[in-house]
């Protein structure tokens, strides 16, 4: 007897579809309400329980621009610093006057200028550097940046930093082998064995409270004879300095220097600091033949009055 044979039915196969996809759905379901309804995980928890407070960011300097150099110095003004100009042409006295500018890439960073005039025995030269210094570290601001960049100018041409800690205190003792301690002024007259020093080699100091000078001669002189003071260099206050009074730091250079056979050349800098912003003023004079050298104290005058009037300008 032959088999009849089956093909599979709709009712059979639509049952296991049926079952696969409540399977497929509820496993969904399920997924979908575990997602909704669970909370930060713990890996989130860890991340946030880590993360401090933002660091702090060093304020910005208080320029964010630059002034024209080449019309920042009035024309009388130029007049004074260069004297050779007036007899010159017309054209060429108004080039003098306007100055030839600094080539510079970015004028907010970085502007100069420079005038020059010549006469048969001097010439002048006039030059000025603004440079605005921006840090590119977040925790250093622009104004600790400038001051680093100003104490390389100033350490550069040979002027110490004036010390920030205090002095030491009166009463401390700072006797040295070099003999420079100042005897206590007590009044107390010496021990009596001490009055042959013949063989010592301290030097008595010359300021003893009795005021009487010692008769002891010094180690290496001979008897009776009389020790011969260390010269002390006299002070003109022309040397270069610190200056007081311009900008938040300021210094000053002079240098003078000989130029051919019999000429000249002296150059007085000062330079200072407000917030973010260095200025350098630099003024050159130049003499040839039998002309004196120039005179240190007029050019001194002469830049830092120019100096003065620029950190009045950026205080505007």
């Amino acid at each position: 007897m032959q088999r009849k044979r089956y093909a599979p039915g709709r009712t059979g196969s639509t049952a296991r579809t049926a079952v696969v996809l409540t399977s497929v759905l509820g496993l969904g379901l399920g997924l979908g309400l575990t997602g909704c309804s669970a909370g930060p995980t713990t890996d989130d928890i860890a991340v946030d329980a880590k993360a401090g407070p933002a660091s702090p960011v060093a304020p910005p300097g208080r320029y964010r621009t630059l002034f024209e150099p080449c019309g920042s110095v009035p024309q009388s003004t130029l007049k004074d610093l260069l004297p050779g100009a007036a007899a010159l042409p017309d054209a060429e006295r108004g080039k003098a006057y306007r100055g030839v500018a600094a080539v510079t890439y970015d004028t907010d960073r970085r502007v100069g200028c420079t005038w020059k005039a010549d006469s048969p025995e001097t010439s002048h030269r006039l030059a000025l550097d603004i440079e605005r210094v921006v840090s590119y570290d977040p925790a250093v601001s622009d104004d600790a940046r400038a001051q680093e960049v100003y104490l390389r100018k100033q350490l550069a041409v040979g002027i110490p930093v004036p010390p920030t800690t205090p002095p030491t205190p009166t009463g401390t003792a700072t006797g040295t082998a070099s003999g420079t301690a100042t005897p206590p002024s007590t009044g107390a007259t010496a021990p009596e064995n001490t009055q042959n020093t013949e063989n010592t080699t301290s030097t008595p100091s010359p300021t003893a409270t009795t005021g009487k000078p010692s008769t002891a001669p010094t180690s290496g002189a001979p008897s009776g004879g009389t020790p011969t003071p260390t010269p002390t260099p006299t002070s003109t206050g022309l040397e270069p300095r610190v200056l007081d009074g311009l900008g938040e730091i300021a210094y000053l250079d002079d240098t003078l220097s000989t130029v051919g056979a019999n000429g000249h050349q002296r150059v007085v800098s000062v330079v200072f600091r407000t917030s973010n912003v260095i200025v350098t003023v630099s003024y050159r004079e130049q003499t040839t033949g039998s002309v004196e050298a120039p005179d240190s104290k007029e050019l001194q005058e002469k830049a830092r009055n120019l100096a003065r009037m620029l950190a009045e300008r950026l205080e505007e």
